[in-house]
């Protein structure tokens, strides 16, 4: 049996990064509990990463600026990350 094509929500993706950021599970825990796949956790990551100063940057005035719900969501997200002391965006961003 083919197994379709799964979508999932900019909400999903956020909550199985930030989780991964937190470092508490192992990417193999995680896609387990997720039922993903550990390189998705990967790319989700680097991509949430990557994107993540793209947020604060105000350099490039023909970008489209990011909607209030997008700042506000993310803003949301990396506060409890840094609330929880659990882990820094600066160790991420080198990498």
């Amino acid at each position: 049996m083919k197994r379709t094509h799964r979508k999932f929500s900019a909400e999903f993706k956020t909550k199985v990064v930030l989780e991964a950021l937190r470092e508490r599970f192992t990417l193999t825990e995680l896609a387990q509990k997720h039922e993903i796949h550990p390189n998705q956790i990967t790319l989700w990551k680097r991509e949430f990463l990557k994107k993540a100063p793209e947020v604060f940057s105000r350099a490039d005035k023909a970008q489209k600026a990011p909607d209030f719900a997008t700042l506000t969501s993310f803003a949301r997200a990396m506060q409890r990350v840094f609330e929880r002391g659990e882990t820094s965006y600066y160790d991420y961003i080198s990498e």
